[in-house]
């Protein structure tokens, strides 16, 4: 037997915010406001994308370090919406959000909502949403495999010179994700690497 314990109050009290370069800070919203430039509210219940986790940080550090003014953005696997959300804030004029999950697909609009965000769509589903769709710049943070499969959607998704996000892979899977890329045209740009996890970019 244990004792009683309240398990929402534990969970919140284990849940910290995270503030990714001095800019951007991801909070729920039980915590304080901070004093950054962005801030975005995330209710996770049962999906991906805190902040917590290395390749949404380093995802997160992207978004903050590229220009995404007035651009088209996909964000594949989208979890909470922490991404999409964030490419909003920075400017992107409009965005499309697509998750697999059922928890990820409900959360992502609730999130949405929370942050008062206009120019996301939350679609249910996979890479075979993208017929015929075309966007400024395609973020990804799945895992190697599915991104492997879906890749080749993803170049035919993305306008000429539009840039590819990818993350959701450890450091040895890069020379594999590298390859797929330029056989299918893209150009490598540049990876970062945490704890072993790396996200990369590319440009088509």
């Amino acid at each position: 037997e244990i004792e009683q314990v309240n398990w929402n109050q534990e969970w919140e009290s284990n849940f910290t915010p995270i503030e990714v370069d001095g800019t951007c800070l991801v909070r729920a919203p039980f915590h304080d406001e901070g004093n950054l430039e962005y801030e975005i509210v995330i209710m996770p219940k049962m999906s991906f994308g805190t902040g917590h986790h290395e390749t949404t940080f380093m995802m997160l550090q992207y978004i903050l370090e590229n220009e995404f003014q007035d651009k088209t953005v996909l964000v594949m696997g989208c979890g909470t919406a922490v991404l999409a959300i964030l490419s909003e804030m920075r400017g992107a004029k409009s965005l499309d959000a697509i998750d697999i999950d059922d928890w990820c697909y409900e959360n992502a609009l609730e999130n949405i909502n929370v942050n008062s965000c206009e120019n996301i769509s939350v679609y249910h589903g996979d890479a075979s949403l993208l017929d015929d769709k075309k966007y400024d710049v395609i973020i990804a943070n799945i895992n190697r495999n599915i991104l492997l499969q879906d890749m080749e959607e993803y170049k035919n998704s993305l306008n000429q010179g539009g840039e590819l996000y990818l993350s959701g892979f450890y450091v040895e899977d890069l020379p594999i994700i590298r390859d797929a890329c330029t056989k299918l045209g893209l150009t490598f740009v540049d990876n970062k690497e945490r704890n072993r996890w790396v996200a990369a970019k590319f440009v088509a």
